[in-house]
This record gives C-alpha cells, sequence and structure tokens, in this order.
C-alpha cells in the first residue's frame, strides 16, 4: 500500500461501486421488494465507517502490515457485499 491517501481512495471507490449496483439493480428492478437492497448499502456505509476509523487510527506501530490488513479486509467485506447483491 503506498500511502494513507490512497487506502482511503480505495475504501472510498470500492464502497461507492457497490452502493452504485445497488442503485442499479434496484432501479432496473422496479416491482421487487427493496429491503434487503437498503440492508446491502447500510452494510457498505458501516464497512466505509468502519474501515476509515482504522485507517485513522494512530497508536499503530507498525503502519505497513496494519494498512495491508485493512486493505485484506476491504477485499473480503467487499467481496461479501457483491456476493449479497448477485444473491437479489
Amino acid at each position: 500500500m503506498a500511502n494513507k491517501r490512497d487506502l482511503k481512495k480505495d475504501i472510498n471507490y470500492v464502497l461507492g461501486d457497490i452502493i452504485e449496483a445497488v442503485y442499479i439493480w434496484e432501479l432496473s428492478n422496479p416491482e421487487k421488494d427493496t429491503k434487503k437492497s437498503e440492508k446491502i448499502i447500510d452494510e457498505a456505509i458501516q464497512t466505509f465507517d468502519d474501515l476509515i476509523v482504522k485507517v485513522n487510527d494512530r497508536s499503530v506501530e507498525n503502519k505497513k502490515q496494519h494498512f495491508k490488513a485493512i486493505n485484506q479486509e476491504l477485499e473480503d467485506r467487499g467481496r461479501a457485499l457483491i456476493d449479497k447483491i448477485n444473491a437479489l
């Protein structure tokens, strides 16, 4: 990971794209119930908040390892959200 700013951008782009995909699904399927899709959006926002708090944590000793762990968590949680979108 290059730096904190790039990690924050990655978090923003990935989760923003996931939320956008949910909105596209909602527009493409107006007859279906949106409660599940709204939960996915809420979970994406919560994931964003959690990861940004971790990025801004200044008490970490090994920043490189900490940022790698955050990047991996972003990937894992992002894939889980994408799987939920695909299951709609």
